[in-house]
């Protein structure tokens, strides 16, 4: 099956190389609250991508509250969705460890409102394993939307929508 096309990425290729509280300031309506957030969130994607988020020694602790919550809605790895605590987060950080060998977080855009950050981005992960007809070595990618909430600066609630590329 073909690729589908790659969709115009209009700000950054990844979180890692994306300018500070992605490129907003306090000029184009933002304050320097929700401006504080989208540079954490932006801090939080990059930690992803570096494979450090779900350490219990680093990542987790500097962007989750210790009572967050994550909601991932029903997609094709996790069909009934699921609810996780920052334990189940870690978890799910160490299984992505083994399957991935790099991932990145494409922004499309950024919208931070009140302590609500709205980002969408195309992930795309490199496989360390085979998943369905893709091989070890191939990409996998999703387009997301994920909401952040955020209290004291950290992440309270996570919710993401996940629309995978067939695989």
């Amino acid at each position: 099956m073909p690729a589908a096309p790659e969709p115009s990425i209009t700000r950054w290729p990844n979180a890692t190389d994306a300018d500070p509280s992605f490129g907003r300031t306090p000029g184009d309506g933002v304050g320097a609250h929700q401006m504080a957030n989208l540079e954490t969130a932006r801090r939080y994607l990059a930690a992803i991508e570096a494979g450090t988020a779900g350490d219990p020694g680093d990542g987790a602790a500097a962007f989750f509250a210790p009572d967050v919550e994550q909601v991932e809605f029903p997609n094709r790895f996790v069909p009934a969705g699921a609810t996780r605590d920052l334990a189940a987060l870690r978890d799910a950080a160490e299984r992505g460890r083994k399957v991935l060998r790099a991932q990145r977080y494409a922004l499309k855009h950024a919208f931070a409102s009140g302590d609500t950050v709205i980002l969408e981005v195309l992930w795309a992960g490199t496989l360390a394993v085979a998943v369905g007809t893709l091989a070890a070595g191939d990409e996998m990618r999703a387009h997301f939307a994920v909401f952040l909430e955020f209290r004291d600066g950290r992440i309270v609630k996570q919710r993401n929508y996940d629309c995978f590329e067939p695989f």
